[in-house]
């Protein structure tokens, strides 16, 4: 009978010490769970839904940056040549801008560059703004001026007439250059507040939509 309860003793002597190796932790902690990660030891999984859309996010947006970046170059250009003939005309509407669309076209025709004493100038048109607006934007594009004597103007009754005649003196070579008639037919007596506007959409126009050569 004394050895039963001896035995019975030790046994919950073993179960006790297990018990308490179990609470100590000895036998091991199970992993943590997801709900028991704290915040800012969020675990980074490149292939979840996440990552994915962070990764895809920033190669969107490098693409749209690059794109404005791109794109300021020309945009920094248009204002320049706007600001070119503003300094001289005192504003930058369309028929001004045709003149130094036209004005820069001819000095690169003639072989001549800006501030050219080689260069002369002479505007037909009626004495009507808007049509002599095109001489101040000639001025702006080639540096011609009354007080060079290398700019004039030849009036006119019909605005039909309009154009630019460029000419180099020492060689005597010209080119002659008037709006063409769709752009006239745009621009007309644009109002005023929407000129700086218009302006600029003829400062972006292709060439061949605002002027061409009179033969």
């Amino acid at each position: 009978m004394a050895i039963g309860v001896f035995a019975r003793l030790r046994a919950v002597h073993v179960s006790t010490v297990l018990a308490l190796l179990i609470v100590s932790g000895c036998a091991g902690a199970p992993p943590p769970s997801s709900a028991s990660i704290a915040p800012g030891e969020a675990r980074h999984d490149p292939t979840s839904t996440a990552s994915a859309s962070h990764q895809e996010g920033g190669h969107d947006e490098h693409a749209r940056s690059g794109s404005a970046h791109e794109a300021t170059p020309a945009g920094a250009r248009i204002d320049q040549q706007l600001a070119e003939v503003a300094r001289i005309h005192g504003g930058a509407g369309p028929w001004a801008v045709a003149g130094y669309r036209m004005g820069r076209y001819a000095l690169e025709r003639l072989g001549l560059t800006h501030q050219s004493f080689d260069l002369e100038v002479i505007h037909h048109s009626p004495r009507s703004v808007q049509f002599t607006c095109i001489a101040d934007g000639a001025a702006a594009a080639t540096g011609a001026s009354l007080g060079k004597l290398n700019l004039s103007l030849v009036e006119e009754a019909d605005e039909a007439a309009v154009a630019t005649t460029y000419r180099r003196r020492s060689t005597g070579a010209s080119i002659t250059l008037r709006p063409t008639a769709t752009f006239k037919a745009r621009f007309k007596d644009v109002p005023r507040e929407q000129l700086p506007a218009a302006g600029r959409v003829a400062m972006e126009l292709p060439e061949t939509e605002i002027f061409e050569e009179q033969r």
